[in-house]
C-alpha cells in the first residue's frame, strides 16, 4: 500500500513538473503583455513585472497612429469568426456523413476506401500546397475566404477516423430496430446515431475550432487584401517597421486572440475527454 502511495505521489509531481514546463511560455507571454516596454528588452529577463500596466489590452486592439493608421483587430477578429464558423460547420457535417458510411453501410469497396482515405494523411501539406493552390487560382477564389472554409465541407481523413470509430461502438441493433419500425437510413443517422456522437462530434468541432482559429499558413497564401485578414495574419501588423516593435503590446495582443480558444477549451473538456476516450474502444 505504501509503495502504491508513492507511485502515485511521484506520478502527481512529474506531472506537475511537465505541466509547468509546457504551460511556462503562455506564461511569459502574458507577463510581458503587462509590462512596461522597458522591461521587455532588458539583458536579465525576469517573469513578473514591477509595474502591472493592464492598460496595455486595450491599447493592443486600438494599435496604431494616425500616420501609419491603425490596426483593425476586431475587423480582422470578425474574419476569423467568419471563417472558424463556416469550417466548424462544413467539418462536422461532412466527416459525419463520411463516417456514417463507413462505420454503418455496407457497399462494394467499403473498407478498401477508408484505406485509401487514411493513407491520405501521409500526405505532408508541402507536397499538396503548390497544386492546391492552382486549382484555386484557376477557380478565381484567390484573395478571398473561400480557399479557407470550402476544404473544410469535404472531410477530413483523422476526423472520418475519429467518428467511423464512435459509430462502430453503437450497437447495430439500434438501426435495426429502427428500420423494422420504418425508419430511413437518413432519419436513422440524424435522429439516433447523431445525438449519441455528440462528444465525438465535440472533438471533430474542437479541433476544427482550433486549427482554424490558430491558421497562419492559410491567410498568408491565400489572403493579400489587409481587409481579408484574419487574427493570426493581423498580428504581423504589430511588428514595426519604424521604431522597433512594442513587444508588450504584441503579447498583449497574442493572449487576446488565443484567449477564445482557451474558454472554448476549457468549457467543452468534459465532453472533449468523453469522445477522445470512448472513439477506440471498438475495432
Amino acid at each position: 500500500m505504501k509503495e502504491k502511495k508513492f507511485s502515485l505521489a511521484t506520478v502527481h509531481i512529474v506531472l506537475i513538473v511537465l505541466s509547468l514546463i509546457f504551460v511556462s511560455p503562455l506564461l511569459w507571454m502574458v507577463t510581458t503583455a503587462i509590462k512596461p516596454i522597458e522591461e521587455t528588452m532588458t539583458a536579465t529577463p525576469t517573469l513578473l513585472p514591477s509595474k502591472f500596466l493592464w492598460d496595455n489590452f486595450p491599447k493592443a486592439v486600438t494599435y496604431g497612429s494616425k500616420e501609419l493608421g491603425y490596426i483593425p483587430f476586431l475587423l480582422y477578429a470578425r474574419n476569423t469568426l467568419m471563417v472558424t464558423l463556416l469550417c466548424v460547420a462544413g467539418s462536422v457535417c461532412s466527416n459525419a456523413v463520411v463516417a456514417y458510411a463507413f462505420a454503418r453501410l455496407r457497399w462494394p469497396g467499403r473498407d478498401f476506401f477508408f484505406a485509401v482515405t487514411l493513407a491520405t494523411m501521409m500526405v505532408p501539406f508541402p507536397v499538396l500546397m503548390v497544386p492546391t493552390f492552382g486549382l484555386f487560382k484557376w477557380l478565381g477564389w484567390v484573395g478571398s475566404f473561400r480557399p479557407l472554409w470550402v476544404p473544410a465541407f469535404f472531410g477530413s481523413a483523422f476526423s472520418i477516423f475519429l467518428l467511423r470509430q464512435f459509430f462502430r461502438t453503437i450497437p447495430m441493433e439500434l438501426s435495426e430496430a429502427a428500420k423494422i419500425d420504418g425508419c430511413s437510413e437518413v432519419r436513422i443517422f440524424t435522429d439516433i446515431l447523431l445525438p449519441l456522437a455528440k462528444p465525438a462530434l465535440a472533438v471533430v468541432a474542437l479541433f476544427t475550432f482550433m486549427g482554424t482559429w490558430n491558421d497562419f499558413m492559410g491567410p498568408m497564401i491565400y489572403l493579400s487584401d489587409q481587409e481579408t485578414f484574419t487574427l493570426s495574419l493581423g498580428l504581423q501588423a504589430y511588428q514595426s517597421q519604424h521604431g522597433g516593435t512594442q513587444w508588450n503590446l504584441l503579447m498583449a495582443a497574442a493572449t487576446v486572440v488565443i484567449l477564445p480558444v482557451i474558454v472554448v477549451f476549457f468549457f467543452a473538456q468534459k465532453m472533449f475527454i468523453q469522445g477522445i476516450a470512448t472513439s477506440g474502444l471498438k475495432g
